[in-house]
């Protein structure tokens, strides 16, 4: 059974006089500790997508099984609920408490979980920041990390649950070429050691590149689903073939 299956899903937002789909009749599966790219222009949808697989909203029509459980149906306390268990999220600004340090910024979620003594939140949290490099860097706060080591504490903070999904928006947005790199690197590795499964938003080729199957959308549509980078941008830069002008 694949980790996650999609059904036609589809994703509407009725604003009065005008609908947008967001997400038409999508089907689509991914089997555990893929490394997924969803690219495509603004207003494509794959943030729509992104958000839908990682269950922050309900889709308007169709199924979604997560790891056999279906989401679509589900309530939004009980999303919350898969979300914490199963799915960590990384964003292009880091979304870090400021006045707080490193290990205390990746310990937060666990704040929520039941029954984990705060010695081993601290165990965890340590655990995780010495998985991504930052074994050095416990009781630095934010102000003191270059943006690359913040990203890099977003994404232990991502791991702290043990998630089977790493999902991220833009998560090399904000930062250098060189450091864009050492990130996405660092996704491949939890990739491949720690058997996760990655999906990644991004306008960045080569952050697609990285990525081993591309998922190319235009207007609602998964328009590519490839493992080969040049078709996923050829697909990219290609016209829509029934562009209407009005």
């Amino acid at each position: 059974m694949a980790l996650i299956e999609l059904r036609d899903i589809t994703k509407t937002y009725d604003l009065g006089e005008v609908k947008v789909y967001a997400l038409r009749s999508t089907t689509l599966s991914m089997e555990t500790a893929e490394f997924v790219a969803l690219i495509g222009p603004s207003g494509s949808g794959k943030s729509t997508l992104m958000n839908t697989l990682g269950c922050l909203d309900r889709p308007t029509s169709g199924s979604y099984l997560l790891d056999g459980e279906e989401m679509a149906e589900m309530s939004r306390d009980g999303r919350a609920r898969v979300r914490n268990r199963k799915i960590g999220f990384v964003f292009q600004n880091f979304n870090l408490l400021n006045r707080t340090s490193a290990m205390e910024n990746v310990e937060l979620p666990l704040l929520y979980a039941k029954g984990i003594t705060g010695a081993e939140r601290r165990t965890r949290a340590m655990d995780m920041l010495q998985m991504v490099g930052l074994g050095d860097r416990l009781d630095h706060h934010p102000s003191q990390l270059s943006g690359g080591q913040q990203q890099r504490v977003a994404i232990a903070r991502a791991l702290i649950n043990r998630p089977a999904i790493l999902m991220g928006d833009e998560p090399t947005g904000n930062l250098d070429t060189r450091t864009s790199r050492d990130v996405i690197e660092l996704f491949r590795k939890l990739n491949i050691e720690n058997n996760i499964t990655v999906i990644l938003v991004t306008h960045e080729q080569e952050v697609a590149r990285h990525a081993e199957r591309k998922l190319v959308l235009r207007d609602g549509n998964i328009v590519t689903d490839t493992t080969d980078f040049e078709q996923a941008l050829q697909s990219l830069h290609s016209e829509p073939p029934d562009e209407i002008e009005e």
